[in-house]
């Protein structure tokens, strides 16, 4: 399985949930069967956002529910970026390092710990 599995197996599951087929869904929504496969099987990377958002779409994603962000929160990850609204809050931002530390089990001072909970818990 590769990296990017993840993403693909999120995509498929969405699919499935609609029950189609991939060669349906694709005819039914002009896609290539081939390249949604290669995506699905974490063969292709993520697309960008515009792309994203058509199969989200098609997917029948209701913008701003959780499945959203868990659809573009997965292709974001998978591609090795922050999600787009997240790269656009600086206080995201300047937390971020911080978050990255402690994740890796690194040793942040307990200012920054608590600035990155502070900035957590009003999410």
């Amino acid at each position: 399985m590769t990296a990017n599995a993840r993403f693909g197996a999120y995509f498929r599951a969405r699919r499935v949930l609609l029950k189609k087929t991939l060669r349906r869904f694709c005819l039914e929504n002009g896609l290539d069967p081939g390249n949604v496969s290669r995506l699905e099987r974490g063969l292709l990377p993520p697309p960008r956002r515009e792309k994203l958002e058509e199969y989200a779409r098609l997917l029948e994603l209701r913008e701003g529910s959780d499945e959203w962000y868990t659809f573009f929160d997965l292709a974001a990850a998978e591609a090795g970026r922050l999600p787009e609204d997240l790269r656009a809050d600086p206080e995201v931002l300047d937390k971020a390092p911080v978050l990255f530390r402690t994740l890796r089990g690194q040793k942040v001072s307990d200012e920054q710990l608590d600035g990155l909970l502070d900035l957590i818990r009003r999410a």
